[in-house]
Order: C-alpha cells, then structure tokens, then sequence
C-alpha cells in the first residue's frame, strides 16, 4: 500500500462551503492523512472544530505561524498543506509554506492581486515543489475528454470559443454583504466576479482550447448602484491564433443556478460541455450526426479522461470528484519528487502559472473597462 501523505489545512472550519469539500476531495483520492490545521482566525474556535473532525489536540493550532514553525519541527510533519482562506491571506501563508519547502493545494484566486502572484510564482522558480490551484472544472473526466479531442485534431483548428458562467446567488441586494470580506476589494480583489468565477471559465476556455487569449474587451459592473463590487461581465476575446470568442459571467441572474459552460468550435466541428450535467459531452461534426458522449470508464474515452474516472458507469460524478482528481494528480506529483523521480504532472495541471493567468485577466479586463479599449496580455 502506498504510505499516505500527510497534509494540513488552513481555513475551512465550521460554516465554510469549500473546506468539507476539500476535505472529502483527500480521503475520495485515498492519498492523504488530515493530520493537523488551522480552521478559524479565532483560535478558540479553530481549536474546537480541530477536535470535531479528529484532528490530535497537540496538531490543532491557533494561527497559521504556529503550525509552520511546530510542523517544521515534527520528524513526521506535514508534507503538504490546503489553503482555504480568504484571497488576501493566500500570498503570505503560500509564501511561507512553499519557502519552508511544503507542497500547496491553493483555492484560487491565486492571490488577490497580480503583483503578489507574480512575487509568489517567482519565489517558487527553481523549487522542487508541488503547487496546486484548484480550478477543479478542468478536472472533470469529459472536460479532459474535450481537451484531448481538441489535442487529436477532432474538431479541427479552433476558430470559436463561447464561455458562460451564470449564477444567481447575488440576484437581491442585502445590506449586509458590505460585512463580507469578498464584497471588500482590498481583501477580495479588485472585482469580484472576475475573481470569484470569472477566472474559472478563463481556465477553462483555454485548458480545453488550449490556445491562449491575447487580447480582451470587457464591460462589468455591479447590477445594483448600492452594492460597491462587479456582479457581471461580458468579453470580446482574441486568440493568438486568430480564434475569435466572447464571455458572459455573473452571480447576479435571477434563477439561475450554477450555469458554467463552454462551447468550442473548430473547422471540423465543436464540443459542448455543462456542469450541471457534467457527465455528458456534445460533439457537432460538420460531416456527420451529433454525437454525445458520456462518462464511461473504458468507453472509448481518450487516456486524459479515463484516468479520471471514480466511479462506474451509471453512477453520476461531478463536483466533488473534481476536486479529488485534483488532490489525487498533486498526489502523484508529491510521490515522484519524494522517490526522486522527474516531476511530470498531468497535461494541462493547474500550477502557478495557471492562477498567475488567473490575475493577468482579472487585470486586463479591468483596464479594458477603465479604458475603454482592447487589451492586450
């Protein structure tokens, strides 16, 4: 049996969303050991959660600075560590960690500017170390699936690249947002559609296009003059290839649910992919019937999307399997630097790189509104 690694935890205590969902993403991968965290900023309350969920009382700290330096210390520490916390805490805690030589699984945004993403991605230059940012769509098995068609020359050259991301959680205005740290642009980032999801369909549209935008011209705002973050954008992109798209992205739409989706199209046809039905993918071809093709281990699927497959067919998987892929490849890549082995992690594996893009869109679509003008990566 393989010997689990043992990973910490930074945020996600009680009331957090994505904190269980990482939690269940590392025993789902089989690969790790929660042995130690920090669940709250109020050590009280962290300390408590830790002894909720199993955590050895020795292993349950008050502040992040604690841990690292008793971690440290540790013959049996931890080898990697989740960051589950609010952006503005990303840079200093990943900073941190990744010097101290620690593996990184890192909610994204990356950080909650361009500037300490940059500083982040260049303190890691050289380093040995596994970085994840968890753009966890690009982990669904058919998602891998359209990139590897695309990679095969199914569709053609791309020419037409169409991202939505549509939800509805901020449909009615409250007062009390104003508390939240997302609705604060010093602590969420300058916009906070584009950091909140926005930068998810930006991944995705190049991870399975695999071409990269080169320029964008973006309109975004809040839907309500009282709220005082974006809740929408629409782009115009450019590809460097000359392939032409648009983007339409918001937590403001009434009804709507989660609303993530692309559709790509090449000379010889296109894909179509929802992750509200993610294990169904839509394959247009300009010669032939529309195909749709369905999550299904050893049904044909190209290696990317087989390897990412829990569970048999029949039974759906989605967000949580996601995000366990994700842990499982960080997995992989810890075990080859540990064995001294080369470090290759899967193609198209959402490093640094990934959440530095992240923030250089977030930028330029910003500037573009400001402007009022094309900008140029």
């Amino acid at each position: 049996m393989k010997q689990k690694i043992k990973l910490g935890m930074i945020g996600g205590g009680e009331g957090s969303f994505i904190g269980p969902v990482h939690r269940i993403a590392a025993r789902m991968s089989n690969d790790y050991d929660l042995v130690a965290g920090v669940f709250s900023s109020k050590a009280e309350k962290s300390m408590t959660f830790a002894k909720q969920i199993g955590i050895a009382k020795e292993r349950a700290y008050p502040n992040w600075q604690t841990m690292l330096q008793k971690e440290q210390q540790l013959e049996a520490g931890i080898e990697a560590v989740a960051v589950i916390t609010p952006n503005h805490t990303h840079y200093p805690i990943c900073s941190a960690f990744a010097q101290a030589g620690f593996h990184i699984i890192c909610d994204k945004p990356l950080t909650n500017t361009l500037e300490n993403a940059k500083k982040l991605q260049q303190e890691l230059e050289g380093k040995s170390q596994v970085f994840c940012v968890t753009y966890n769509y690009s982990a669904y098995p058919m998602v891998k699936q359209a990139r590897a068609m695309v990679a095969d020359g199914q569709i053609g050259a791309i020419k037409q690249v169409n991202l939505n991301y549509v939800q509805g959680n901020l449909a009615a205005y409250h007062p009390s947002e104003k508390n939240s740290w997302r609705h604060d642009k010093s602590k969420g980032g300058a916009s906070l559609v584009l950091a909140d999801i926005a930068t998810h369909a930006f991944h995705l549209g190049e991870y399975v296009a695999q071409i990269e935008l080169e320029e964008v011209f973006a309109e975004l705002g809040p839907s309500y003059k009282q709220r005082i973050v974006d809740d929408y954008v629409s782009c115009l992109l450019r590809f460097k290839n000359k392939a032409r798209g648009m983007m339409w992205v918001t937590n403001c739409a009434a009804g709507a649910e989660h609303g993530l989706s692309f559709r790509i199209f090449g000379t010889k046809g296109g894909l179509e992919w929802h992750q509200e039905t993610p294990n169904e993918l839509r394959h247009r071809r300009i010669d032939d019937f529309e195909q749709i093709l369905t999550r299904r281990k050893g049904n044909k699927l190209l290696p990317l999307a087989n390897e990412s497959v829990f569970l048999p067919y029949g039974h759906p998987e989605g967000y949580n399997e996601a995000f366990a892929n994700l842990y499982k490849e960080t997995a992989r890549g810890i075990r080859q630097i540990k064995n001294k082995e080369s470090l290759q992690l899967p193609d198209g594996f959402p490093g640094i790189e990934a959440g530095v893009r992240g923030l250089s869109f977030v930028e330029a679509c910003i500037k573009s509104k400001e402007q009022g003008i094309w900008i140029r990566f």
